[in-house]
């Protein structure tokens, strides 16, 4: 039950199909969100954009309508899946409100700007733990948000699991 006068902080955790998201996730349910604090905890998943049609050697590929729609529909079942294992994770909480978003787009931009249009008092986000030449590809969203969000940005490492499982 949150407390009289209890501050609303508002949690913005950043979910997609990985372990590190779900770790964060996760972490954040354990040590960060409170009934106490009258949290709102907002999940938002960022749907990426559609098929680049131009290869790396510049040439173009036309998909027709019905594989851009196959391509669509799949990307709408992978946010529900996502969402959903995202809300069984925090089904157990007290008072707090969840709320979720899909939006699409590049995920480094749109959570930048999801931080700022929701009000969110915190960003919580898995690191993938790319390694420099995957990272310098791809760029890494956690750090992007880091650099780039308008409020405090926590970014949740998943721990290395050994051989032995310890």
């Amino acid at each position: 039950m949150a407390e009289v006068g209890a501050e609303e902080r508002r949690v913005l955790v950043a979910v997609d199909e990985s372990e590190e998201s779900m770790h964060a996730l996760s972490w954040c349910l354990n040590n960060i969100v409170s009934d106490k604090f009258r949290d709102t905890l907002l999940l938002l998943y960022v749907k990426p954009p559609r098929a680049v049609s131009t290869a790396l050697d510049g040439t173009a590929y036309l998909f027709s309508s019905e594989v851009m729609l196959a391509i669509e529909r799949y990307g709408n079942e992978v946010a529900e899946f996502v969402m959903e294992k995202a809300k069984r994770l925090c089904s157990e909480l007290g008072d707090v409100k969840v709320e979720t978003r899909i939006e699409n787009g590049d995920a480094r931009d749109v959570i930048c700007q999801m931080t700022d249009k929701l009000g969110a008092d915190l960003l919580v986000m898995g690191s993938h733990g790319y390694g420099l030449i995957k990272r310098t590809f791809l760029g890494s969203v956690s750090n992007h948000c880091a650099q780039n969000a308008k409020c405090p940005v926590m970014i949740v490492k998943k721990p290395k699991s050994t051989p032995n499982g310890h």
